[in-house]
């Protein structure tokens, strides 16, 4: 679970989300650390050398859902990530996407990944990226690149959107 369960979904929550991850200062150095809310210690945010992953929403848990159910639950929060995908477009441009199937197939056969993609992959998130970049961050914080994924990595489990933003640029990965 993230700090986000529980949640509703709200584009213009989201946006200003995306806008002060943007304002802030990425971590310059360092290891990428996992961090947790205070009052539960669900997962809020991943930071290390020049990105900053977090949770934007999270769905129910999807223990006992099924067909129709299951099939409306997954419609609606594809429908959540198509509203915010469109509102970033309206604003940045069209976004290009980034394919997650390399990083996942480096996973399986044990290969280090470069950040941001070990820090996707250490939390299982493999939907591609919906990615805009670059856009101005604020006046000292130069551009910065963008990336939105609706991610599900297990049957009964949340879907998890989450939210990039890295002083790199965000683009597929060689097989």
């Amino acid at each position: 679970m993230t700090a986000r369960f529980g949640e509703g979904f709200d584009t213009g929550r989201a946006l200003s989300d995306l806008e002060a991850l943007l304002a802030e200062p990425l971590p310059a150095a360092g290891p990428t650390t996992r961090e947790g809310a205070p009052d539960t210690g669900e997962w809020s945010a991943t930071r290390g050398e020049g990105f900053v992953l977090v949770p934007l929403w999270e769905s129910e848990a999807l223990t006992g859902v099924y067909g129709r159910e299951w099939d409306a639950a997954t419609t609606k929060a594809q429908e959540h990530l198509v509203s915010l995908a469109a509102e970033l477009d309206r604003r940045w441009g069209a976004h290009r996407v980034v394919g997650m199937h390399v990083p996942l197939f480096r996973k399986q056969a044990g290969e280090a990944l470069p950040e941001p993609f070990q820090a996707l992959s250490d939390h299982d998130f493999y939907g591609d990226l919906a990615v805009w970049g670059p856009v101005t961050a604020g006046s000292d914080a130069g551009s910065r690149w963008v990336a939105v994924s609706l991610n599900h990595y297990d049957g009964d489990a949340p879907m998890i959107m989450i939210a990039v933003v890295t002083d790199r640029p965000i683009t597929e990965l060689e097989e």
